[in-house]
């Protein structure tokens, strides 16, 4: 009998969710239902009353909690709930719809953003909000939306398991910033948080956007997180500094985990799954066992990119959406979620769309294979994500986009076994199909290179294994695995295959990184063991994990040695390190999978073979017929299998969030240790920052800033590092040039001369000669030349940079002098 693969699907995953345990509870004593709401209100009071306390020990004032506070509950959340809620119903639990809702609330900012900064009227953003509650409190038939809809309330569990998940993502987020103080203060900046900095003060301009580092250069770049930030600065009145550095980090991570937990939980059926999801696929990393030879990719956040913790948010909103599509559901009222998130991802991170893309095409070509058919949906759904990326590409990618190219294995340039034995010779920018040192090296080079990826893959095994859900033809009849497998293999798949000179095709990979480990997660579920089959692997995985990787203090085993120093070290060396460290894997695999074969049989809930494999036969046919002692044996022989299987997945994931939770505990309880002492080359100094602050105060929003500051260290020198940030950055203005070392032109000259993009010379020699000669040979006809034609206000002069001619403070009048900085303004003439 032929069966469409839309209701083969359908079937598929109503059955799956039939097995949901969220509906209503069996009746209990009237006590025990009246703790209930107690118990699983408790863990949310905790988040949200631990949050502000960590903020606070993060230096922000109160009124800026409360500011803050007030702008996601009244502006993002809430906004958000009602129209998420009408576009995809309730989800029967007040704690996903916030977060679903929350979610849908940054797209809408977004949107209410853009608008404002097209028409110059920033000053209404704050009130976006206004005209979503009027609707839905005018209109009758949107009344229904204030409230949960149809009750499906969750078990307590779920509650403290989410609680327990958000409190580690504060507890890493407050790890993060406890070392990057507020300015002013003597220090330096991760040069990448200064731009960013940059381009969050450049969008609370109006369109059109032009790079502040150099002005009148248009603003290409995937900026929409900044966006997100200056949208909380404008509405909040908080500081661009303190909102980027302290506040915005944590609630938006938040949305996310809550969003990988309700996808975990719709896929499998398993309330359980929601929370362990939510903990591994954010706070987990790849799983090493002390081996010196490090994985890239470990976590899905960083601090230091925005734009990749924040994609985070979109991309699994979309990914739940375009699920419902591959299975062949129409999305009703919110397809127009589809584009717009599609383009939010695309504008948020380039790399976190093509490989969604990729595994919605592989879907569509199985299913055309298996059934010549796919379902409408889905292809409505390809259709728009493809346009999505193309015009995301169009109005947002900018040089370091164009930089990437092919060239297979091209991570190896930034992993230390080839680094340091093969890769010094591979110069700056090699262009080759492969890094010319794996030839180079002969057998022992190309036995390296597949040693060093062959380890890689062990090492993200968390993310991956999931896959093994294929194995099962119930579950290769679902779109869905389909859709995350393709999703996860394509995030690997780019990785290795094209290359960047700053590494960036590692955000292919980190965008997968929850959906991945959402798929993991639900192939646990699938498994369908006793409950002590996954916890104690994983109690045990979490224990290897600490003790391998020594975060807890007289627990911990060898680590394995790295075969000398970056300078000595051998391809020899190496490959022993990479054979001990897959032997160690090994044996942890082995005994985590003995250990829930071991405990399966000592169960004292023995199941039948029969109710175990339990399918949609013929029962009729089944009772008619004894089951043979091969077949039964057969069948005992692949649950043993599935068994061993579910304990050393338990017992990577166990590992996998041990090593973050462990090290993030362990910092949090250490107190910080000295400022440093000695040389800091990068280090700005307190008076560099204030003076920068008071620019910020003090000149008009668009007002022009001429500055002699280009570099890391300060100094200008031929071919210095040119990503200083800090002038446009701090000051908050345009600057005619101030550093390019992240300008189109320049990263795609990287490798010119043998070096590095940061490193080129600026293309326009003529307009930094001008504007340097005002600092060190003014002249009356170039400063107004610079006020004329590029509407210089201001000059930043530090003598820390390079010389300042004291005729400078005849010429303009001089506003502030702080340390080696003096800040002048340009009077018209």
């Amino acid at each position: 009998m032929h069966v469409s693969v839309t209701t083969l699907s359908a079937s598929v995953a109503d059955a799956l969710l039939a097995e949901r345990v969220d509906g209503p509870a069996p009746a209990a004593a009237p006590r025990r239902n009246a703790l209930v709401p107690i118990l699983s209100t408790l863990p949310w009071v905790l988040v949200i009353g631990a949050l502000p306390v960590v903020w606070s020990r993060g230096s922000v004032p109160v009124p800026d909690l409360a500011a803050f506070s007030a702008y996601w509950v009244f502006a993002l959340v809430l906004p958000g709930t009602l129209v998420h809620r009408a576009l995809r119903g309730s989800r029967g639990n007040l704690p996903e719809d916030l977060g679903f809702g929350a979610a849908t609330g940054l797209l809408l900012e977004i949107v209410a953003w853009a608008s404002a900064a097209a028409t110059g009227q920033q000053t209404l953003l704050r009130w976006w909000p206004l005209p979503v509650l009027v609707a839905f409190a005018a209109a009758p038939r949107l009344r229904r939306h204030w409230r949960v809809g149809e009750r499906r309330p969750l078990p307590v569990g779920w509650h403290w398991g989410m609680g327990a998940a958000l409190l580690v993502v504060l507890a890493w987020g407050y790890v993060q910033w406890r070392m990057v103080p507020l300015p002013p203060v003597f220090g330096g900046y991760y040069q990448d948080v200064l731009y960013h900095l940059g381009l969050v003060q450049e969008l609370t301009r109006a369109m059109p956007f032009e790079l502040p580092h150099v002005a009148g250069e248009a603003l290409r770049y995937h900026y929409l997180s900044d966006a997100h930030i200056a949208s909380g600065s404008m509405i909040t009145g908080i500081a661009p500094t303190t909102v980027l550095l302290r506040l915005w980090l944590v609630p938006v991570v938040g949305v996310a985990v809550v969003l990988a937990a309700g996808l975990a939980r719709d896929l499998s059926g398993a309330v359980w799954a929601g929370p362990v999801a939510a903990l591994t696929a954010f706070t987990g990393a790849a799983v090493t066992l002390g081996s010196p030879a490090g994985v890239s990719g470990e976590m899905p956040l960083s601090y230091a990119s925005p734009s990749q913790t924040y994609v985070l948010v979109p991309l699994l909103l979309l990914a739940g959406l375009v699920v419902d599509a591959a299975r062949g559901r129409s999305l009703g009222p919110a397809w127009p979620l589809v584009p717009a998130l599609g383009l939010v991802c695309a504008g948020a991170k380039s790399s976190a769309l093509p490989p969604l893309i990729a595994g919605l095409g592989l879907t569509a070509v199985v299913f055309w294979w298996r059934k010549r058919q796919i379902p409408r949906p889905a292809l409505v759904a390809l259709a728009c994500l493809v346009a999505a990326m193309a015009l995301g590409f169009r109005l947002f990618a900018g040089g370091g986009a164009s930089t990437l190219r092919v060239q297979a294995l091209a991570l190896l340039h930034f992993v230390a076994p080839y680094a340091e034995t093969l890769g010094p010779g591979d110069g700056i920018w090699p262009s080759a199909p492969l890094p010319p040192g794996i030839n180079d090296g002969g057998v022992l080079g190309w036995l390296l290179a597949f040693s060093v990826v062959g380890w890689w893959v062990l090492g993200q095994s968390p993310r991956w294994v999931g896959m093994g859900l294929l194995r099962e033809r119930v579950h290769r009849a679902d779109p869905a695995v389909w859709l995350l497998a393709g999703t996860v293999l394509a995030g690997a798949a780019t990785t290795w295959v094209f290359q960047h000179p700053s590494i960036s095709q590692i955000y292919f990979w980190m965008g997968v990184i929850p959906i991945g480990v959402v798929l993991t997660t639900w192939s646990l579920a699938a498994a369908r063991v006793p409950w002590p089959v996954l916890v104690v692997p994983a109690v045990a995985g979490a224990l290897a994990g600490l003790a391998t990787a020594g975060t807890v203090v007289g627990f911990a085993v060898p680590r394995i040695s790295r075969p000398g120093t970056p300078t000595t070290s051998t391809i020899e060396g190496w490959l022993r390190v990479l054979g001990l460290s897959a032997a160690r894997y090994v044996l942890f695999v082995a005994v985590a999978a003995a250990l829930a074969v071991a405990v399966a049989a000592l169960s004292r809930r023995p199941v039948a073979v029969a109710a175990l494999w339990r399918r949609p036969v013929a029962v009729a046919a089944l009772s008619r017929r004894r089951v043979s002692a091969p077949a039964a044996s057969g069948a005992g022989r692949r649950r043993t299998v599935t068994i061993a299987l579910a304990g050393a997945t338990a017992a990577l994931l166990g590992a996998s969030a041990a090593v973050v939770l462990g090290g993030t505990v362990r910092s949090v309880l250490t107190e910080p240790g000295p400022p440093a002492t000695g040389p800091q080359p990068y280090a700005l100094t307190v008076d560099e920052m204030r003076a920068a602050l008071w620019l910020d105060d003090n000149a008009a929003d668009d007002d022009v800033v001429a500055t002699n500051v280009h570099c890391r260290p300060v100094r200008t020198t031929p071919h210095c590092d040119a990503r200083a940030f800090w002038v446009t950055g701090l000051g908050g203005h345009r600057t005619v040039v101030e550093s390019w070392g992240y300008t189109d032109a320049v990263v795609a000259a990287h490798g010119v001369d043998n070096l590095g993009y940061a490193r080129q010379d600026f293309p326009d020699q003529e307009l930094l000669a001008l504007n340097d000669g005002v600092f060190t040979s003014p002249s009356v006809a170039d400063l107004d030349r610079l006020r004329t034609e590029y509407g210089v206000r201001w000059l930043f002069a530090d003598s820390r940079a390079g010389a300042v001619s004291p005729e400078l403070a005849r010429l303009a009048q001089v506003r502030l002098v702080a340390g080696p900085v003096t800040v002048y303004e340009l009077t018209r003439s």
